[in-house]
């Protein structure tokens, strides 16, 4: 299977990981300066990894990046740029994941859904982590 880069005029705005996609070995699809680190890891049998800490150092984001895998069910993400305009539509079922990196989104759950999200925290509410933009009766 493969990775679908959602872009606008070069622009990376979400990265979607079809079910199946199977690299030989460990691999990231994010760029190392990217906030949010999206990839497979995979290992023989008998691999350990060692026990470790992640040092804490401060860091400055200034774009929340969120990350959402299909458990099971079937939804449909559109992806918009920063100014609210649709850039693309995808079909997520289970076993994918996609990447918000960019601009904005929105989810439509077209089959019973359960998924798995990790976004950036703290999280600070409604009022001050979102900006939604206008109406989308394409939805």
């Amino acid at each position: 299977m493969t990775v679908q880069k959602i872009e606008k005029n070069g622009k990376v705005f979400g990265l979607i990981l079809r079910k199946g996609l199977e690299p030989k070995k460990s691999r990231f699809f994010t760029p190392q300066d990217n906030p949010l680190q999206l990839g497979i890891i995979k290992y023989k049998k008998g691999y350990k990894i060692k026990p470790h800490i992640h040092r804490r150092s401060k860091r400055v984001i200034y774009s929340v990046q969120e990350v959402l895998h299909i458990v099971y069910g079937k939804v449909r993400v559109i992806f918009y740029d920063e100014k609210g305009e649709k850039i693309k539509s995808a079909l997520l079922r289970e076993g994918d994941t996609v990447l918000f990196i960019e601009g904005g989104h929105a989810i439509e759950v077209l089959e019973d859904f359960k998924g798995i999200e990790v976004k950036q925290g703290p999280y600070r509410g409604i009022q001050e982590d979102k900006r939604y933009l206008k109406n989308d009766s394409s939805l």
